[in-house]
């Protein structure tokens, strides 16, 4: 499915073990499936190719939105849309749709800002070089 300022999506399927007793998928679960995702997503953005400049950047989740418009259910199919809303100079912000993949239905949408740190007290430390360009281009994309 295309889906307007996305370039990268992909698909997974609900497991039995993702579900309540009402057989809609845990609200805990859509930050795993965004997590899933964005790991699609940083392999498919050519972003390793940048070696230990990448592989070395350390983020950390600074803050996270949800907003849960319809449940996903057991055996449906997901797909996961991705991209970079955002290069701030610490920060960048990712934008999640997960939508059903059979009928295009957007389900949730999720945002979540990550900030590059310099050391693992957390302080931030600018975004820079190559991984800087690299990843406004993707947000160009």
């Amino acid at each position: 499915m295309i889906r307007s300022g996305f370039q990268f999506s992909t698909r997974f399927k609900v497991r039995y073990a993702e579900i309540d007793g009402q057989r809609i998928v845990f609200n805990s679960r859509y930050l795993e499936y965004a997590d899933y995702a964005v790991g699609e997503f940083w392999e498919w953005s050519g972003m390793d190719d940048l070696g230990t400049a990448w592989t070395s950047a350390e983020f950390h989740v600074r803050h996270t939105e949800i907003d849960y418009l319809k449940p996903f259910a057991m055996g449906d199919e997901i797909e996961a849309f991705v991209r970079i809303e955002r290069v701030g100079t610490t920060s960048l912000t990712q934008r999640f749709e997960l939508c059903h993949a059979a009928t295009g239905d957007l389900h949730c949408v999720i945002e979540i800002v990550i900030v590059h740190v310099a050391d693992l007290g957390g302080r931030p430390a600018p975004i820079t070089g190559e991984v800087r360009a690299a990843l406004e281009r993707l947000t160009a994309r």
